[in-house]
């Protein structure tokens, strides 16, 4: 049963994580990643990606089929934590680069 709450919890953080490189990517605009603080909208796209794929078998292999109501509501923590990290990150490097 705890690897459902870790696995979940982790798979929120993935998601959030995954979601400002993507949409950077497929708006063409350059977003920092762990390849570099500027890296390209492909690359961009690419991490994304990658980020939503290991939330997804995270999900899998959770076994969220029995528990969908514990999954989601952890899911749901990761992805609100994942998103506070990424604005205090986006809003830190901002400031630096000023």
């Amino acid at each position: 049963m705890t690897h459902l709450y870790i696995y979940s919890f982790l798979a929120g953080l993935f998601a959030a994580n995954g979601l400002p490189n993507f949409i950077a990517g497929i708006l063409g605009k350059k977003h920092y990643t762990p390849f570099g603080d500027s890296s390209s909208a492909a690359i961009n796209v690419v991490w994304g990606w990658v980020n939503f794929v290991v939330a997804a078998m995270l999900l899998y292999y959770a076994g969220v089929h029995a528990h969908l109501l514990r999954a989601f509501g952890l899911f749901a923590l990761g992805a609100l934590l994942g998103a506070l990290l990424v604005a205090y990150i986006s809003t830190k490097n901002t400031k630096s680069s000023k």
